[in-house]
């Protein structure tokens, strides 16, 4: 059995195929495709975090009303780039959120990629400290968020509040109980991978990854699964990790998924550079006909490794296109694949 969920970026644009042409219909038709996937089955809504884009950004708002609309499907990100958020902030939107969806919050967050602006953190007002980099920075945030959502006071409490407060020192409101065994990093190398589960994170390993070793994707996503379960073992925890890859998968079965998806596809992985000193690699597509999908997915040494999968889904062609493609990968690939 695999947890099978959709991971949508969110995009708009005014292009003539495009039915996604501005942040409402981007916002709007993400709770809808939730909605959707939840009744046929699916077992996660996930959404990408991107800023100065025209893509999907601040994420809590939109898990809550996910949340609010859905009762049974996790609602998660992958990821929030944690160079640009406010730890404490984070904590108490996250726990907010995650108490409106009744605890169903899987919360992706990462040191971040590559992204519209230069330095765009510093719009929202962070920098480094003196002698550190963006990525540890990132890092850094993070720690102090995972600590504030254990949920022990730290604050000293004012001696003439407005309100009477409870005994000893405050925390963050509202609490949510468990959320913080529901964070997740997404890794783009084994080492990140490790850090992860030192502090009792889950792992999300996304469809790019630092290419440390020259092998497909698929075989270093599996190498980095296994240092992470290694890891995690060494560490300690008491609880089992939970890991999911991304990846671009479409089961060809009317002539829109033809026209779509049949010819022009990646089917290769890609290099390229993603900054000055990073050698990545692509993950590629998998677009075919059910049995040939289901005979290529079974060679995919990540996805069966990992406990979750998340499909990207192309937003901006609908709801019920993408609802399609999700329902298709449900009902024609997922049951010969013992994962259903």
């Amino acid at each position: 059995m695999k947890k099978i969920g959709f991971l949508s970026f969110g995009h708009w644009s005014l292009g003539p195929q495009s039915r996604t042409r501005s942040g409402a219909d981007a916002l709007l038709q993400s709770i809808e495709l939730a909605v959707a996937a939840e009744q046929l089955g699916a077992d996660g809504a996930y959404f990408r975090v991107h800023h100065f884009a025209r893509q999907l950004a601040s994420p809590f708002p939109l898990l809550a009303a996910v949340g609010a609309r859905t009762s049974r499907i996790e609602i998660g990100t992958a990821v929030i780039d944690m160079r640009y958020e406010n730890p404490l902030y984070f904590a108490e939107d996250a726990g907010a959120a995650d108490l409106i969806a009744g605890g169903r919050l899987q919360v992706g967050i990462s040191r971040g990629s590559p992204e519209q602006v230069i330095e765009g953190w510093r719009y929202f007002g962070y920098a480094p400290a003196d002698g550190d980099s963006d990525a540890e920075m990132a890092r850094k945030h993070t720690e102090v968020a995972l600590e504030v959502l254990e949920g022990e006071g730290f604050a000293e409490p004012n001696p003439r509040p407005m309100f009477a407060n409870p005994p000893g020192l405050l925390r963050i409101e509202p609490h949510s109980a468990g959320l913080r065994e529901r964070i997740w990093w997404g890794s783009g190398s084994n080492a990140t991978s490790v850090w992860a589960a030192r502090l009792g994170l889950n792992l999300q390993s996304s469809t790019l990854k630092d290419d440390e070793t020259g092998e497909p994707l698929h075989v270093q996503q599996r190498r980095q699964i296994e240092a992470y379960r290694e890891a995690w073992n060494e560490a300690g925890h008491d609880r089992r990790p939970r890991v999911s890859v991304s990846r671009s998968i479409f089961a060809l079965t009317t002539d829109a998924d033809r026209a779509y998806f049949g010819v022009g596809r990646d089917s290769q992985d890609q290099i390229g550079m993603i900054d000055e000193n990073t050698r990545a690699i692509f993950g590629r597509s998998y677009a075919a006909e059910p049995d040939v999908l289901v005979e290529q997915l079974r060679t995919d040494e990540a996805i069966q490794a990992a406990d979750t999968l998340l499909l990207t889904v192309p937003n901006q062609l609908g709801v019920e296109y993408n609802a399609h493609i999700i329902e298709n990968i449900l009902t024609h690939v997922a049951p010969p694949l013992g994962w259903r």
